[in-house]
């Protein structure tokens, strides 16, 4: 069995090497020639005692056996390092070319994907759960056709306003409302439970939806076409309308699934009024840590993630930031020279954080109702 130090321990990959060696040794012999002869190579992020000590790589396992004055055995390392640390370990455990006083020979087997394996037994016993599931749960004919009468009964679209537009039962008392494009679109949301729901049925938007959105908080949901912009841009300029969905890009909200209609609700963004004049935007104060680590990241492509004390937890670069904020907690802000996108937005959002700063914001991205998105230009310090 594979462990590592005290600490937790979670294994990524696993190298595993064959080894011959000119001679009898054993396995101290091995061992040290493991550590001896890699060290100093890199850096000291890459000395394997260092490793070890931070749980990066666990336990090192030798297996050999010694016949006719000769010694063949195998290399065991479990790592919990990226693919470009595990691949410069394996091949300065390649690079051994001596085991105490004898000439040696190590060669890579293969690096195990431990995760891939585990995802196919999952997998697997996701299959037999599901089909065990499947028999033990399926209604009888009776009941289906009992449910969909049901179904069918509740969700009946009602005529709203004097032009009898098409809207869902909870309408009139709802405080918060969505208004959509067309029928299919009310039927489709109250198919997936949504009522307090209205559609504008035409180009021209409806005086009942003008006035709608003066007394209700509404939300905007719309395809993700050519069509939804053009109602878009004439709710922006006759409604009130505070929030905007879209459905994903090339879709309408009548084809997608209940998963799809809520992730698009849940992603919603505020609506900004387009201004009649150009008004300089005020910069944010911010902490003094934050300015400093901005100048600091200036023409570098690189990023900075901060705790809430504003203390770094990591400087890397850009093209590892992505996958960096999936592997990380306790984030508060991340800095960095380079684009704000929506993948990053959406991570952030994910793990809570509360801050990006960067050197420009996508024209793209969908403003949260959580995060502060800034640019190196928004911000000044607090002295």
């Amino acid at each position: 069995m594979l462990t590592g130090s005290s600490q937790t321990f979670t294994v990524k990959y696993v190298i595993r090497a064959k080894f011959e060696v000119e001679g009898v040794v054993e396995k101290p012999d091995v061992i040290g020639a493991v550590f001896g002869q890699t060290e100093g190579l890199f850096s000291p992020e890459l000395d394997l005692r260092e490793l070890q000590k931070s749980g990066r790589i666990g336990r090192i396992e030798i297996q050999l056996n010694s016949k006719e004055d000769k010694t063949t055995g195998s290399i065991t390392i479990p790592t919990s390092m990226d693919r470009v640390s595990t691949s410069l370990i394996t091949a300065s455990i390649e690079s051994i070319d001596r085991v105490g006083p004898c000439a040696s020979k190590v060669t890579l087997e293969k690096i195990e994907d431990v995760r891939e394996a585990r995802r196919k037994a999952i997998i697997d016993r996701a299959k037999e759960i599901l089909h065990k599931w499947t028999i033990d749960s399926s209604p009888s004919v009776d009941k289906i056709f009992k449910e969909v009468a049901e179904t069918l009964k509740a969700t009946k679209v009602e005529k709203y306003g004097s032009e009898q537009l098409s809207a869902g039962p909870e309408i009139s008392n709802a405080k918060e409302i969505i208004v959509v494009e067309g029928r299919a679109d009310v039927i489709n949301l109250m198919r997936c439970g949504i009522y307090n729901i209205i559609a504008v049925e035409g180009a021209k938007i409806p005086n009942t939806i003008k006035k709608l959105s003066k007394e209700k908080e509404t939300t905007a949901f719309l395809d993700g076409d050519r069509g939804g912009d053009l109602i878009l841009k004439e709710l922006l300029q006759v409604t009130n309308i505070k929030y905007v969905s879209r459905a994903p890009r090339g879709k309408e909200v009548e084809e997608l699934n209940c998963r799809e209609i809520f992730e698009a609700l849940k992603k919603k963004s505020i609506v900004e009024k387009p201004s009649k004049r150009k008004i300089e935007k005020p910069k944010r104060q911010v902490s003094e840590e934050i300015v400093k680590t901005t100048e600091n990241l200036k023409n570098t492509l690189e990023a900075v993630l901060l705790n809430e004390k504003m203390e770094q937890i990591e400087r890397l670069p850009v093209s590892q930031l992505a996958e960096k904020l999936q592997q990380t907690e306790n984030v508060d802000t991340v800095v960095f020279d380079g684009i704000i996108t929506q993948r990053i937005v959406d991570l952030a959002n994910d793990k809570n954080i509360k801050s990006i700063i960067a050197s420009r914001i996508s024209d793209t991205v969908k403003t949260p109702l959580n995060i502060q998105l800034m640019t190196f230009l928004d911000i000044k310090g607090t002295a």
